[in-house]
C-alpha cells in the first residue's frame, strides 16, 4: 500500500502465505503490516472476509450459494494488531482497499499453481474525493460520494470487467451524473473510460473510469485515495494495468499531481474540481497472443490507442478517416522483432 496517510512515502506491506494441503486451505496473514498510525486499519473480519472472498472465487464462484458452509475447508491465521486485524485505539477508514489486496494477493500466490483460476490484479479502490462546499446561505457541507468504478484483471479465457467496482463491493454502483449534479452544487466535465489503463495480454485487464468533477462554490477538496504507486499486476505473462491517479484540477487551466492520492484539504474556488482516474486490471498471458481482431476491436472502441496497439500487443493499426484497418504484414514482422 502506498502509505497511511499520515506517514506518506512510507510503504505497507501486505504478504500473504497460501498452503494447500489435502483438501484443505490456509491463508496466513502474519506477515502483512502491524496496524498503523493513520486511519487505514480495519478489524479482524476485514481480513477474515478478504481471505473468504479470494476462497469463493477460486473453489465454487457460480455453483453454490455462499453460506458458512462455503468456507469450512478454509483456515485464516490472523494474529491481533495487524493492518487487517488492528486493535484499540487503532483508527479505522473503511475495510476496502487494503482487504482487496489482501483478496489479489491470494491470487497472485496461487497463480504459479493454478493459473486457469486466478484473475490478475485489479484497481481495489473506491477512489472516493471529497468535496467541502459552502451554499448560498453559508452553510458547509460534504457532496455525497461522486464514485466510479474501475476495471478487474482478466482471466485465463476472457478480458477483465470495465469500470466495475472491488472484489468485496457487491453494494457499490456509479453515482449518476444527473443524481450527482441535482444533490450537490458540482459539475462533472466528462466521465468515460481510461483509454490504455487495462493491462496488456492475450485477454486483456478491464479499463478504468476517468471523470471531471468542478465545485460551483467555494469550499475544500480531500483525497484518500490508494493504490497509486502499486499498479495492479499481470498474471500469466500478462502485463500491469495504470494505477489510481488524482489531480488538483484549477479554473485557469492549472493540473496539480502528486506522488500519492493522498491530499488535502486543499482550497477551491468557483470552477476548481478535480480528475480522478480509476486504474484498470492485469492482463492475463502474453500480449503477443491476442488476436490482431481482438487489438483491432479494441482499438475502433476507444479502449487501447494506436500507439499502445504497437507497442503492447504488436499490431499495426492503420487509420485513414472512419476506417481501421490491421497491417499484416507489418503486424506479423513487430511481432517477430518483439518476440525474439
Amino acid at each position: 500500500m502506498d502509505d497511511d496517510g499520515v506517514n506518506l512515502g512510507k510503504h505497507l506491506p501486505v504478504k500473504v502465505r497460501v498452503v494447500v494441503a489435502d483438501d484443505c486451505m490456509t491463508v496466513d496473514l502474519t506477515d502483512c503490516s502491524r496496524q498503523v498510525t493513520g486511519p487505514y486499519n480495519s478489524g479482524k473480519t476485514a481480513g477474515r472476509s478478504a481471505a473468504e472472498v479470494a476462497f469463493k472465487f477460486l473453489t465454487s464462484p457460480l455453483l453454490l450459494p455462499i453460506n458458512e458452509g462455503s468456507f469450512r475447508p478454509l483456515t485464516v491465521v490472523l494474529p491481533p494488531g495487524r493492518i487487517v486485524s488492528a486493535q484499540r485505539p487503532a483508527p479505522v477508514r473503511t475495510w476496502m482497499t487494503v482487504p482487496q489486496t489482501v483478496a489479489d494477493t491470494i491470487f497472485k500466490a496461487l497463480a504459479p499453481a493454478c493459473p486457469e483460476r486466478v484473475m490478475a490484479g485489479h484497481h481495489t479502490d473506491l477512489a472516493t474525493v471529497s468535496a467541502f462546499v459552502t451554499d448560498a446561505a453559508g452553510r458547509v457541507g460534504m457532496t455525497p460520494p461522486i464514485l466510479s468504478g474501475g476495471g478487474w484483471g482478466a482471466v485465463s479465457d476472457a478480458d477483465g470487467q470495465n469500470a466495475t467496482f472491488c472484489i468485496n463491493d457487491g453494494d457499490t454502483h456509479n453515482t449518476p451524473v444527473e443524481a450527482a449534479e441535482g444533490k450537490a452544487p458540482v459539475l462533472i466535465m466528462h466521465r468515460a473510460l481510461r483509454p490504455d489503463s487495462g493491462g496488456p495480454g492475450r485477454f486483456r485487464g478491464g479499463l478504468g473510469v476517468s471523470q471531471d468533477v468542478r465545485v460551483l462554490t467555494q469550499g475544500r477538496i480531500q483525497s484518500g485515495i490508494e493504490r497509486t504507486m502499486c499498479p495492479p499486476w499481470g498474471a500469466a505473462g500478462g502485463r500491469e494495468a495504470l494505477a489510481n491517479r488524482i489531480s488538483l484540477l484549477r479554473a485557469n487551466g492549472k493540473i496539480e499531481r502528486f506522488p500519492t492520492g493522498k491530499i488535502g484539504p486543499a482550497d477551491a474556488q468557483p470552477g476548481d474540481g478535480y480528475l480522478v482516474e480509476v486504474g484498470g486490471g492485469g492482463g492475463f498471458g502474453s500480449p503477443l497472443d491476442r488476436e490482431p481482431e481482438r487489438v483491432l476491436a479494441d482499438v475502433r472502441s476507444g479502449y487501447v490507442s494506436i500507439a499502445r496497439a504497437l507497442v503492447d500487443y504488436g499490431v499495426v493499426v492503420e487509420h485513414i478517416g472512419r476506417l481501421y484497418t490491421v497491417d499484416r504484414a507489418a503486424t506479423e514482422d513487430a511481432r517477430r522483432r518483439r518476440s525474439a
